[in-house]
């Protein structure tokens, strides 16, 4: 009967709760925009970005000065359905003010000369590695012109008598080992970590307002007042917080369903495969994450007395659960069985390996929700404490 008790003024508690968090409608609509809206605006924004550079590579314009010295060159280009622009006088200053968004092929005067006499005229590509637009189109660039390159030692070595065949005695061919999946998680490698911070900000504000809030407002102390066990009150705030931050998970992971109808890039929406599975696997790693995250913020929380003090103190789980997942940049040796033990890198590794379409091993799934629950487990047992001692008037 005790425990039937308990459990039913935990769920009192979980309503009320849940009505005060529900009845905020503007904060609840600020969190819901930034945390829902955030991750697949930036999958269409970086999906516009890649799109820019494949209508680039589609026009198959290449920018030249100094075109009118080498009629070789302008030939192998028209062989090759390039179009030659004359790259403007001032194209270095506009390069650098990222006002021109091609690399400029500088061609020197004595081109043609020089191919004559046997020797090695210098072609220039000019970027500016500031100029994004630009740099990215040098790579391309340049595998036009050593095409043009190895075409002319190949007509030379002919002339001379000599099989082409007999200077590549060695030919060279690249086999790249990654799936699809795996070659669009570099770019959509970002995912995860949006995802991340929506669960966080999704619990962020009803932690605090359960916690310090409350005490701020004067209404925690006539609460406690009731002959409910302090371990019912917490479960219920504690359920309330997790309820709005898995909320927030489960809209985040699916907003990325219908994302994909936005994208503009074909290559990027060949690659990004992400349907209702993912969304699910995303959830079963998020999932035991909001519910420690929700028991961490309110254990934060409970010691302060104002909600500005909560914000302030709170700081530091929000920059741990940001700076975490960056730990991956860093790490080139690839993944380390300490990941798993590490709240935020664990969830940020094993989504990204949803996004690569590889599967989870016993270890990568029980490590971090151990981890999870031994949060949530100590994070309500520091906030039932609290509650208990006369720290709380």
């Amino acid at each position: 009967m005790k425990a039937v008790s308990s459990l039913r003024s935990a769920f009192i508690v979980y309503r009320k709760e849940m009505v005060d968090a529900l009845r905020d409608r503007r904060t609840l609509m600020v969190v819901l925009m930034s945390s829902v809206l955030l991750g697949p605006l930036v999958l269409v924004a970086l999906s516009a970005f890649l799109a820019t550079f494949e209508e680039r590579a589609e026009r198959r314009e290449v920018h030249v000065a100094g075109i009118e010295h080498a009629p070789t060159l302008a030939n192998y280009f028209a062989r090759q359905t390039y179009i030659v622009k004359t790259a403007p006088a001032d194209y270095e200053a506009k390069l650098r003010a990222s006002k021109y968004a091609d690399p400029v092929v500088v061609v020197p005067a004595d081109f043609e000369s020089a191919l004559h006499r046997g020797d090695a005229p210098v072609l220039e590509v000019v970027s500016d590695s500031a100029n994004k637009q630009a740099e990215g189109g040098t790579a391309r660039i340049e595998r036009l012109l050593q095409g043009f390159v190895r075409e002319r030692a190949t007509v030379d070595i002919a002339l001379r008598g000599v099989s082409p065949e007999l200077v590549e005695s060695v030919r060279v061919e690249e086999r790249d080992l990654a799936s699809a999946q795996t070659r669009s998680s570099q770019i959509t490698g970002m995912l995860p970590f949006f995802v991340l911070m929506a669960v966080l900000y999704g619990a962020l504000n009803a932690a605090l307002d359960t916690t310090a809030g409350e005490r701020e407002r004067g209404s925690l102390e006539p609460l406690l007042m009731n002959p409910a066990e302090r371990i019912a009150l917490v479960l219920g705030k504690w359920g309330a917080v997790a309820s709005l931050g898995m909320l927030i998970a489960v809209l985040s992971c699916f907003s990325f369903i219908p994302a994909q109808w936005l994208l503009r890039s074909d290559t990027l929406a060949a690659l990004f495969q992400y349907g209702v599975h993912e969304a699910l696997l995303f959830l079963a790693v998020l999932l035991p994450f909001a519910a420690a995250l929700a028991a961490v913020l309110m254990a934060v929380a409970i010691r302060c007395r104002t909600f500005k003090e909560a914000q302030a103190s709170t700081t530091v789980v929000i920059l741990g659960v940001s700076l975490l997942p960056l730990a991956t940049l860093f790490n080139q040796s690839g993944e380390s069985a300490w990941q798993w033990w590490v709240p935020a890198l664990a969830q940020q590794t094993l989504m990204t390996r949803v996004l690569r379409g590889e599967g989870f091993g016993v270890e990568q799934v029980v490590v971090p929700l151990f981890v999870c629950a031994v949060l949530s487990a100590a994070g309500l047992w520091f906030v039932a404490r609290m509650l208990r001692s006369a720290a709380v008037r």
